[in-house]
């Protein structure tokens, strides 16, 4: 203190007290007497509200000052000098209890975040490194691309194994293009007929017994055969025919024995195995 006083006016700033013996504190260069200085200056303790004197330690965060012995976790009471400790809704709280109550949670091992450790987060959810991993292989997915479905995550290699499209032929995944036959999957190459192994895809085809069967081989294997041509009557493609009794002709095949004329649609007579047309049978009568 750089100035001087007689022994009768050195008072404190606030009461004018004398001070000359007395206990003092120096506030601005102006000298205090403990009660004033305690009055107008000290602060109040968060914890038990009462004066925070010369003679107490003073311990602050946030514009709050607590008692050295005050300064505890609000809810284990445990001491926090010289601690860890967080603050919360105007509360604060030892490392432990305010991870316990507030920190974040691994949402696959249930574990809080310590301060510093990585934190990888997908939409609302976050897992520790290690546990950010593939649900079925358990490999850490890091920075490499995954696929989540419902609550869990997968590797792309394992949702592939476990969900995609599987060709009912070969059990191989189908990566691109494909073919539905009867609401199931096929490679295209495996898409063939079940006689010839002609590839069917794009092509006309058509089934026996849940099987398919190019218009070529079903033609030969189970269609009825025209009596004229003796080829195939597949069907396929709206082709129409005739049926007589137990004989079959392709339209275009059912004429006139004798004048090769159509007789789709108009009367005809069985001469043997031959039919004719009315005009024709009356000459055969004349």
């Amino acid at each position: 203190m750089s100035k001087d006083w007689h022994a009768g006016h050195f008072c404190c700033w606030q009461c004018d007290e004398s001070l000359t013996g007395q206990r003092y504190v120096l506030r601005d260069e102006h000298p205090y007497c403990i009660k004033c200085y305690e009055s107008v200056f000290a602060n109040a303790c968060e914890e038990c509200s009462k004066t925070i004197g010369i003679d107490s330690k003073d311990l602050s965060y946030k514009d709050k000052h607590w008692h050295e012995a005050c300064f505890l976790c609000s809810k284990c009471r445990v001491s926090l000098v010289d601690k860890q400790f967080g603050s919360k809704a105007d509360h604060i709280y030892c490392g432990n209890c305010y991870d316990a109550q507030f920190a974040s949670r691994c949402d696959g091992c249930g574990e809080i975040f310590r301060a510093g450790t990585k934190k990888m987060e997908y939409k609302t959810r976050q897992w520790h490194e290690k546990c950010f991993c593939c649900v079925v292989c358990k490999t850490a997915i890091g920075t490499k691309s995954f696929i989540p479905r419902e609550q869990e995550i997968y590797c792309a290699t394992c949702y592939e194994e476990k969900f995609a499209t599987r060709c009912v032929k070969c059990n191989k995944i189908i990566t691109s293009g494909g073919v539905t036959y009867k609401n199931e999957p096929w490679h295209r190459e495996c898409f063939t007929c079940t006689n010839c192994n002609t590839s069917l895809a794009g092509q006309r085809f058509t089934s026996r017994d849940e099987k398919p069967y190019c218009a070529d081989c079903f033609g030969e294997l189970f269609a009825k055969r025209c009596t004229a041509c003796v080829k195939p009557i597949t069907g396929i493609g709206g082709t129409r025919f005739i049926s007589f009794e137990d004989r079959h002709w392709h339209n275009d095949c059912f004429i006139c024995a004798s004048c090769k004329t159509s007789l789709v649609g108009r009367g005809f007579i069985t001469d043997a195995d031959d039919i004719i047309c009315p005009e024709c049978a009356k000459q055969k009568l004349m």
